[in-house]
C-alpha cells in the first residue's frame, strides 16, 4: 500500500515503556481519522533504546515445547510406529467403536483371547490364527506410509507349538510394496524379525500376516528404520527435526488434561487392570511389549510406546531440558474429584519419587537400573517436575501439592516442584490457587490460557505488575485460537511482553504442539501432519523466530502507541446453550433513559428471534426452547446492533444437559459478542466471555453450577465499556472493558555470543508503520540482518502452500539509528552487531 493511499494518522499522542504499557485503539477504526499535510515527513512510530539501563536476564529455556497425547500426537504421530492396536489390546471400555480388531482385517480364522496363555499379565490379549489364516493392519489415518528405497523393520512376538510358516507383506490396492517375508515360528513365546526395502512409494499400504499353521501373535510392529537420530523405538524423523528446529529450552510431558483425568486406581485383584486410569509413569517404561496400554481422555487408545523413558531421551536429543508432570490425584479438565485415600496418595508420592531416581538415580539405584537397562547408564539430569494440571479444586488440589513438595524436597531438595493456577488467566480458582502459591512460597506456578487474538493485544503487560518477590511463572500453555497469520501476530505481540518480564516468566511454551489432520480434539496446534508430510503453522513461525533469537537479556527501550479511538460497547441481545436444553421466557431490554427496546413474553411466536446457530428452538408454553441436548452454541438474537447504554433482563431454566445457558449482549454476529456463560464446564462455573472474530477470552470468571429445573432471573447492565451482572437480584459480578488492543509491539535484546542487539518489532495492523529507531549512542556495525514474517492477517499454512515464511535481507546505515518502515501484518527481528 503506497504512503500517499493511506488514511490513519502518522502523529502519536503517547509514549509507552518497555514495549507498551499503554495501548491502542480498535484497529478496525483506524481508517477512520484523516492523514495530516506533508505525511511523508512525519514518521508513525519512534522507538528508543537505552543500552546503559540493566534490563531482565533470559535463561536458557526460557522458551520450550509441550507435548501432550492430543491430536493422535503419539500413536500415529511422533511415535514412528506404523501399525495401529499393535497388541490387540482396544476395547469398547474405551471407546464405544473400538474392538481387538480395530484397524485389523481377519482372513479365514482369528479369535482374540485373554486367557492364560497371554504374553504376559499386562499385555492380556493376543490373537489365534488358524492355519491358512490371515491378518491385514491399516495403520493410522489413510494407511500405512512407505517410501521406495527406504527402508523397514517388521518385528512380532508370535507362539506356534507345533510350528508354522508366517508369511509377511507390505501391500496397497495396486499390489506388493516390497518384497514378501518368511519366518519359521515355533514353540513358545518368542520376538521374531524381518527387514524390508519398499520397492514403491504409497500413502496407502498395509501390513499383511499370513499363517501356514496355528499360531498365537501379539505385539505386531512395523517402524521406519530411519527414525529421529537413528534410535531404537525410535520417533518420526520429520515431525522430531520439526520440534527441534525450534531449539527449545526445555520440554513439558506428557500433558495436558491427560495427565490427571481418569480412574486414580490401576490394578486390583477383583477386575485387572482398569481402564481410564489415571496416566502413571510406571506403566510406560520397560519393554515395550510389557507396558500396559491405557485409554486417553481424548478418545483414544494410547500404546505407552512413547513412554517416560522416550520423553527424557528425546529432550537430551534435542538439548532440551526435561520437565515431567504427575497428577496431583485431584481430576481437573471438568471431572473434578480429589481423592481421600490416603495409601493411594501415599503410593503416588513414593511413584514420584521412584520417578526423580528413575531420571536422576545411578545406575545401581532401583530405578535407575531400569534406565540403564533400557539402555541410558548416565543419568537425565532433571531438575524441574510439576506437579498436577489445571485443577479446579483449588484447596483440595494445594493441600495434595504441599504433600508431593514436602516428600520431594526432604530427598531432592534441587528439584523445583511447580505448582499450577487452573485453567484460565482469571477468576476464584487462579486467584485463589496464586494467593495459595504465594503464601506456600513456592518456585513456580503454572499459568494456562487460551483467548483472542485481541485479548494477546491487549494483554502485552500482563506481567509488569506481577510481585518480582513472589512465585516465577512458567507459561506452560498459551494460543490465541487459530492458525492464521492473524494470530501469530498476537502471539508475537504477547511474546515480547514475556521477554521484557523474563525476570517474573521463566518459562513458555505454546499448545498443543501436534495435530494430525484428520485426528483433531483441539485446534489451534503449532506443527500439522498426516501419514506421509508436515507443515508449521503460521503460530510455528512466530515461534521459531523467538526460540532461535531470543538473546541473554533485555535492553529497556520505549516506544510510541496508537491512539485509543474505541467507543461504548454496542450490539444486540442474544440466547443460547451448550450440551443443554434450557428454556427462556420474559426478555427485556430498555434504555438507559427506561425506554422500551425489545419485550418478549413468547405468548406468541418468536419473530422477533434470528436463529443463527446450531440447536432446535421453539416456543412451547410460553417459553423459547433449545431442545437439543447434543448441540453447542446454540445462539439465537434480537434487536438492533447499535444499541448502546442499555439494560437486559432474561428468565431461564435449564432443562437438561451438562451444562447450563448463556445470555449475551454486545452482539454484532456469531463470531462477535460478549456472553455470560452460566453453568459452563461441565456445569463447574460461570464466567463472561468476549468473542471476537470467533477466537473467545474469559473477561470474569466465577466457581458455580447451575440447578435443572430452577428459574433464574438473570440481569445485564451496560453502560458506556462498564458491564455490571445481576443473579436472582444480586450483583454478580461486573468488569470495564476499557483495554485497548494495541497492534505495534516491540522488544529489544542482547545476545551475549555474538554482541548482538536483537530490535524485535511486530506491527499487528492492516498498515505499514515508519519507524524511527533511537540505539541510545550504542556504537554497532553499520549493518543489520532482518528476519520478516509478513502475509495476508488471514493467511494459514497448510500441506502444499506456507504464505507465513521468513525472509532475510541486508539493512544498511543503522548506526545510532535509523528509520524502518516495518510492513503491515508483520514481525521483524534486525539483528544489529554491537562494538
Amino acid at each position: 500500500m503506497s504512503r500517499t493511499a493511506r488514511t490513519r494518522p502518522r502523529t502519536r499522542t503517547r509514549t509507552r515503556l518497555g514495549t507498551g504499557l499503554s495501548a491502542t485503539a480498535l484497529l478496525t477504526a483506524a481508517a477512520l481519522l484523516p492523514a495530516p499535510a506533508h505525511a511523508e515527513d512525519v514518521t508513525d512510530y519512534t522507538i528508543t533504546v537505552d543500552p546503559r539501563a540493566e534490563g531482565a536476564a533470559i535463561g536458557d529455556t526460557m522458551y520450550g515445547v509441550f507435548f501432550e497425547d492430543i491430536n493422535r500426537a503419539a500413536d500415529g504421530g511422533l511415535y514412528a510406529e506404523l501399525v495401529q492396536n499393535r497388541s490387540f489390546e482396544y476395547s469398547t471400555a474405551d471407546n464405544g467403536s473400538y474392538t481387538p480388531l480395530t484397524s485389523w482385517t481377519a482372513g479365514g480364522t482369528a479369535e482374540v483371547r485373554d486367557d492364560s496363555g497371554r504374553l504376559n499379565e499386562r499385555n492380556r490379549t493376543y490373537l489365534a490364527l488358524g492355519a491358512g489364516s490371515s491378518v491385514t493392519n491399516a495403520g493410522y489415518t489413510t494407511g500405512v506410509r512407505v517410501e521406495q528405497g527406504k527402508r523397514y523393520d517388521f518385528s512380532v512376538w508370535a507362539r506356534a507349538e507345533n510350528g508354522s510358516t508366517l508369511t509377511v507383506t507390505l501391500e496397497d490396492a495396486a499390489g506388493t510394496l516390497a518384497n514378501t517375508r518368511r519366518v519359521a515360528v515355533k514353540g513358545g513365546w518368542a520376538r521374531y524379525e524381518a527387514a524390508f526395502t519398499a520397492t514403491r512409494t504409497s500413502n496407502r499400504g498395509r501390513l499383511a500376516v499370513a499363517s501356514s499353521g496355528t499360531a498365537a501373535l501379539d505385539m505386531v510392529s512395523l517402524f521406519p528404520r530411519d527414525t529421529y537420530k537413528g534410535q531404537p523405538n525410535g520417533l518420526r524423523k520429520d515431525l522430531a527435526e520439526k520440534i527441534a528446529a525450534l531449539k527449545p529450552g526445555f520440554v513439558r510431558f506428557p500433558g495436558g488434561c491427560l495427565v490427571n483425568t481418569g480412574s486414580m486406581e490401576d490394578y486390583s485383584e477383583e477386575s485387572g487392570w482398569q481402564r481410564e486410569r489415571a496416566y502413571q509413569w510406571k506403566d510406560t517404561v520397560g519393554p515395550v511389549e510389557e507396558r500396559a496400554t491405557n485409554a486417553n481422555f481424548w478418545g483414544y487408545n494410547q500404546s505407552y510406546g512413547l513412554g517416560y523413558y522416550e520423553y527424557f531421551r528425546f529432550a537430551e536429543d534435542v538439548g532440551a531440558m526435561p520437565l515431567p508432570v504427575v497428577p496431583a490425584l485431584v481430576t481437573g479438565c471438568g471431572q473434578n474429584r480429589a481423592t481421600d485415600d490416603e495409601e493411594l496418595l501415599e503410593r503416588h508420592i513414593r511413584d514420584t519419587l521412584d520417578l526423580i531416581e528413575f531420571a536422576n538415580g545411578p545406575a545401581d539405584s532401583t530405578w535407575g537400573r531400569v534406565r540403564a537397562e533400557m539402555g541410558h547408564r548416565r543419568p537425565f539430569g532433571l531438575t524441574h517436575l510439576g506437579v498436577g494440571n489445571e485443577e479446579n479444586l483449588p484447596r483440595e488440589f494445594y493441600a495434595r501439592f504441599e504433600r508431593f513438595r514436602a516428600a520431594i524436597e526432604a530427598e531432592h531438595p534441587d528439584i523445583t516442584v511447580v505448582s499450577n493456577s487452573g485453567p484460565d488467566d482469571t477468576g476464584t480458582t487462579f486467584d485463589t490457587l496464586w494467593q495459595l502459591n504465594r503464601d506456600g512460597d513456592v518456585d513456580m506456578v503454572d499459568e494456562h490460557y487460551y483467548n483472542s487474538p485481541r485479548w494477546f493485544l491487549q494483554n502485552n503487560d500482563r506481567y509488569d505488575s506481577y510481585d518480582r518477590g513472589g512465585p516465577k511463572v512458567f507459561l506452560g500453555e498459551y494460543a490465541s485460537q487459530g492458525n492464521a497469520w492473524k494470530n501469530g501476530l498476537a502471539e508475537a505481540a504477547f511474546m515480547t511482553g514475556l521477554e521484557r518480564n523474563a525476570d517474573i516468566v521463566e518459562l513458555a511454551s505454546y499448545a498443543p504442539l501436534l495435530a494430525d489432520e484428520d485426528h483433531v480434539q483441539w485446534s489451534p496446534d503449532m506443527i500439522w501432519f498426516n501419514n506421509h508430510a508436515s507443515w508449521g503453522s503460521a503460530n510455528y513461525e512466530v515461534q521459531k523466530l523467538f526460540m532461535t533469537n531470543t538473546g541473554d537479556r533485555v535492553v529497556p527501550s520505549r516506544a510510541s502507541g496508537t491512539p485509543d479511538v474505541s467507543g461504548p460497547i454496542s450490539g444486540a441481545v442474544g440466547l443460547s446453550t451448550w450440551a443443554t436444553s434450557a428454556a427462556y421466557d420474559d426478555v427485556r431490554v430498555t434504555a438507559a433513559d427506561g425506554a422500551p427496546l425489545l419485550s418478549d413474553d413468547f405468548s406468541g411466536d418468536a419473530s422477533q428471534w434470528t436463529h443463527r446457530g446450531a440447536g432446535s428452538w421453539s416456543v412451547r408454553d410460553g417459553q423459547y426452547v433449545q431442545t437439543d441436548e447434543t448441540a453447542e452454541n446454540t445462539l439465537v438474537t434480537a434487536g438492533d446492533p447499535a444499541w448502546k447504554n442499555y439494560d437486559l433482563h432474561v428468565r431461564a431454566t435449564k432443562r437438561s444437559g451438562k451444562e447450563g445457558f448463556l445470555v449475551a449482549f454486545g452482539v454484532k454476529d456469531t463470531g462477535n459478542h460478549y456472553w455470560w456463560n452460566l453453568g459452563g464446564w461441565n456445569n463447574t462455573r460461570s464466567a463472561v466471555e468476549q468473542a471476537v472474530d470467533g477466537g473467545k477470552s474469559t473477561l470474569l470468571s466465577r466457581a458455580g453450577s447451575i440447578e435443572t429445573g430452577r428459574a433464574y432471573d438473570i440481569d445485564v447492565k451496560v453502560r458506556g465499556r462498564q458491564v455490571t451482572l445481576y443473579l436472582d437480584g444480586q450483583e454478580w459480578g461486573g468488569f470495564t472493558d476499557d483495554k485497548p488492543a494495541e497492534p505495534f509491539r516491540q522488544v529489544v535484546t542482547e545476545d551475549d555470543r555474538t554482541g548482538d542487539l536483537i530490535v524485535k518489532v511486530v506491527n499487528a495492523q492492516p498498515a505499514e508503520a515508519r519507524t524511527t529507531v533511537d540505539l541510545g549512542g550504542a556504537r554497532t556495525a553499520s549493518t543489520a540482518r532482518v528476519t520478516t514474517l509478513a502475509a495476508d492477517a488471514d493467511a494459514v499454512n497448510t500441506e502444499t502452500d506456507t504464505p507465513v515464511t521468513p525472509v532475510t535481507s541486508t539493512l544498511r546505515g543503522v548506526s545510532g539509528g535509523f528509520t524502518y518502515t516495518f510492513p503491515e501484518n508483520s514481525v521483524t527481528f534486525l539483528r544489529i552487531e554491537r562494538r
